[in-house]
C-alpha cells in the first residue's frame, strides 16, 4: 500500500492528463495484468516520468519484469533509453553488463533476426546436425563479408572453430569476431534447429575459456550470441536472465523463407559479391 507521501509525491509530478485512462482505453487489450502488478509502485512512478505514450509504458514495464530489474537499475536504462523490444535479440545484458549505457549500446547491436540469403537451404536440410551446422557454419564463412554487413559495425572476425582449452578439455567455438565499439569479443555458436536451452550452456561453458585465457587485460567480458533458426521470444529471455554472462539469442532466415514479392526486389547475389569484390 503507497504511503500518502508517495501518493501525494506523484500527483505532484505527474501530469495527469497525459495518462488519463481515456487516452489508454484503445490499448487496454494490450496490458498484461500479471506483468503491469508484478513491478512495485516506485518502478511505475519510475516508468512514468520517463515516457511518453503507453506503448513506452508496456515495453518498459515488460523489461522491467523480465529481467526483474530494481528500481535503481531500471532508473539507470531508463536514463540510457527507453527500451525498444521491436527488432531487439532477447538477452540478459542489462543484468550482466555493469553500466546502463554499455548494456544499452549492446542491446542496440544485436538484432533478432538475420537473413542469410546466400545459404543454400538444400544443403542443410540434411538429417545430421552437426553435418548442417557445419554446412552453415562454411556458407558464412565464404560470405564473411557480406556476414559482417548484416552484424553491423565495427565487428572484426577472428577466426572459426576458435580452439579453446582448459584443464585438458579441448572446444571450438563456431564464429569468434571483436567489436570495437563494444571493446569484447564476441562468440556466436551457430545452430541449425529451433532454439535450446542446452545451447546456451554450451555457449557459457567457451565465454568462460574466452573471459579466462583470451580476453585482453584492457577489454570487457565477452558477449555469446546464439543463431539459431527459430525461437520463441518470451521464453528465450526467460531462459537467458539467470546467466551471469552476457548472452542473447537471434534467428536467422534464408532467401527461400521469404515471401516472393520480397525476394524479387533483392539485389542479385552474383551482382552483390561483385560488389563486394570491387570494395
Amino acid at each position: 500500500m503507497a504511503s500518502e507521501l508517495e501518493t501525494e509525491d506523484l500527483r505532484n509530478k505527474i501530469e495527469y492528463d497525459s495518462f488519463a485512462l481515456a487516452k489508454w482505453a484503445p490499448t487496454t487489450s494490450e496490458i498484461n495484468r500479471d506483468e503491469f502488478l508484478g513491478i512495485s509502485f516506485s518502478h511505475h512512478i519510475e516508468i512514468l516520468h520517463k515516457t511518453k505514450n503507453i506503448q513506452e509504458v508496456l515495453n518498459c514495464i515488460h523489461e522491467a519484469v523480465v529481467h526483474q530489474w530494481d528500481k535503481y537499475t531500471l532508473r539507470d536504462v531508463l536514463k540510457a533509453g527507453i527500451p525498444q523490444p521491436e527488432h531487439i535479440a532477447p538477452n540478459n545484458f542489462a543484468q550482466t553488463i555493469p553500466t546502463a549505457k554499455a548494456s544499452m549500446k549492446a542491446i542496440r547491436m544485436f538484432k533478432d533476426e538475420y537473413l542469410l540469403d546466400y545459404i543454400n537451404v538444400e544443403e542443410i536440410d540434411a538429417e545430421d546436425e552437426d553435418v548442417d551446422e557445419a554446412v552453415v557454419e562454411q556458407h558464412i564463412i565464404q560470405n564473411i563479408k557480406r556476414f559482417i554487413m548484416t552484424l553491423g559495425r565495427d565487428f572484426t572476425f577472428v577466426g572459426n572453430q576458435y580452439h579453446l582449452e582448459i584443464y585438458g578439455e579441448e572446444m571450438k567455438s563456431d564464429l569468434l569476431f571483436f567489436n570495437r565499439e563494444l571493446n569484447a569479443l564476441v562468440a556466436i555458436e551457430l545452430k541449425k534447429g529451433k532454439f535450446k536451452p542446452a545451447y546456451l550452456g554450451q555457449l557459457y561453458a567457451y565465454m568462460q575459456v574466452l573471459d579466462d585465457k583470451v580476453k585482453k587485460p584492457h577489454e570487457n567480458p565477452c558477449i555469446g550470441i546464439v543463431l539459431c533458426r527459430s525461437a520463441n521470444q518470451a521464453y528465450v529471455e526467460y531462459a537467458v536472465r539467470d546467466y551471469n554472462k552476457p548472452m542473447g539469442v537471434s534467428t536467422y532466415k534464408t532467401l527461400s523463407d521469404m515471401p516472393t514479392s520480397m525476394r524479387e526486389i533483392l539485389p542479385d547475389v552474383k551482382e552483390m559479391m561483385e560488389l563486394l569484390d570491387e570494395e
